[in-house]
């Protein structure tokens, strides 16, 4: 029996009268608020969309803009508690700090600059506009958070936007979708500005990536999705794996260095892409760095049996890889399911091992942190470049010896490099900057905002509007 014979009658109508036409399907299936049945759907319905929004003018867009900040703002709790129940990653008070720095600290239309040019052959003035319609395939890791972070900067360029959601995150990302919807029309923009599919999968992506009308593609997670919306032939930002180290020399604060740490490592349970994932420490005061994390709420495995258990539970298979079970879980859980005594106060798990090992080969997304040794700082910086593995994502390092800081920032040559704090700073969680949820390392973006997502364009006036 049909669900909705009325919807589905009018959608056969519409297909049979574009074909007849030669045209293009104009009325896609509305689910609501921004989300379709199909992608060409949601894709179709934001081209539509997109040309009405770009005859707004700039005090609008702001509008909507504001609005869309605020939304992420006052729904934080509400999408935050979805996010973790739906995904099973991460924890709500994290989560709810990520939501809110949406809010606060994503540039909107003022990070937009014009540039012009004057002398005796007249005027040329450069201009950012919008590339039209982008696809952004977003994680499960951050959801809620991407999505509103995109959304900011991609239309405050201009542009319409069809997310293609992680599987597994979809009813907080569809939820984000209809509350963005829900803010734009509210404030005199078009519906479907902001769209996405009610059930994505990996067929609906491949749609997205490879539709005519999509004319830019944003990826943000691992590296196979990356690496298909570069080889997509359209314009592509990719924001990839990392595997961030934190170097602490004999010169750091070393009870702060080891409370930044902790906080960092185990901050949304080590989800986030710029947390610690290993700490390379100078022998000279790595016992005592790991004395003062376990006071900051870190448990340290001190015996074999223990390691084995904790190997055992979060690797799995012949490459030792996280196991999927165990990625965003909080350190407690992890422990008690291990069988390991801990403290109810614990934060984070670590675990001192050699460089091989695979907590420190991979990106472990979990507070397990491992602590490598190193016998002096050249030694520490160049493990550090191994480990690593050429992301160029993010790296930190605790010391005030401005000659090693400055001789790591080269060396390491990441997006985002931490001096002092808990690696999250890099986001503007207790550091200075904007923030964004797309750290387009791969591509060279970085930190993504608003000019990120325009092209450049030049008009050049002759012999005109030079007035010196």
């Amino acid at each position: 029996m049909l669900q909705n014979p009325e919807a589905l009658v009018n959608e056969i109508v519409s297909r049979v009268v574009a074909n007849l036409s030669g045209a293009e399907l104009k009325k896609p299936a509305l689910c609501g608020n921004g989300i379709f049945s199909d992608m060409d759907q949601a894709v179709e319905a934001c081209v539509i969309s997109q040309k009405q929004y770009v005859k707004l003018t700039h005090q609008k867009m702001d509008k909507i803009i504001n609005a869309i900040k605020q939304l992420a703002i006052d729904n934080a709790e509400l999408l935050s508690k979805m996010a973790v129940e739906e995904t099973g990653l991460g924890n709500y008070n994290d989560k709810v700090i990520k939501n809110r720095l949406v809010g606060e600290k994503t540039p909107g239309l003022e990070d937009l600059k014009s540039e012009s040019f004057t002398g005796d052959n007249g005027l040329t003035l450069i201009e950012l506009s919008p590339f039209g319609i982008i696809g952004s395939i977003t994680p499960t890791t951050n959801p809620s958070e991407t999505i509103l972070c995109n959304s900011i900067g991609m239309l405050a360029a201009g542009n319409g936007v069809v997310f293609s959601p992680h599987p597994k995150a979809k009813e907080v990302s569809k939820k984000t979708v209809e509350l963005i919807n829900k803010a734009i029309v509210a404030n005199g923009g078009p519906a479907n500005l902001v769209t996405t599919v009610a059930d994505p999968s990996m067929d609906q992506a491949k749609k997205l990536m490879e539709h005519p009308r999509v004319d830019m593609l944003v990826a943000t997670g691992g590296p196979g999705v990356v690496k298909a919306v570069l080889a997509s032939g359209k314009k592509a930002i990719g924001a990839g794996a990392g595997n961030p180290p934190v170097i602490v020399d004999d010169t750091a604060d070393i009870v702060k260095a080891a409370d930044d740490i902790v906080k960092g490592a185990s901050f949304d349970n080590n989800i986030v892409c710029v947390a610690e994932k290993e700490v390379i420490a100078l022998k000279s005061i790595c016992d005592y760095l790991i004395f003062q994390m376990q006071a900051s709420g870190a448990h340290l495995i001190t015996t074999d049996s223990d390691l084995k258990k904790l190997e055992n539970l979060v690797l799995e298979g012949e490459k030792k890889y996280p196991h999927k079970d165990f990625i965003g879980k909080d350190a407690k859980t992890i422990l008690q399911k291990a069988g390991i005594d801990h403290k109810p106060t614990t934060k984070l798990i670590i675990v001192e091992t050699k460089k091989c090992h695979p907590f420190v080969q991979r990106e472990m997304m979990m507070p397990v942190l491992p602590i490598v040794r190193a016998d002096n700082i050249n030694e520490a910086i160049e493990m550090a470049i191994e480990l690593e593995h050429g992301y160029r994502h993010t790296a930190v390092m605790h010391s005030k010896n401005i000659d090693n800081l400055s001789a790591f920032a080269k060396a390491i040559q990441t997006t985002i490099f931490v001096k002092n704090g808990p690696a999250y700073a890099g986001l503007g969680v207790g550091g200075e900057g904007y923030t964004t949820f797309t750290i387009a390392g791969p591509t060279g973006e970085g930190l993504t905002a608003a000019r990120h997502f325009t092209r450049k364009r030049r008009c050049v006036l002759v012999e005109g509007f030079n007035i010196r």
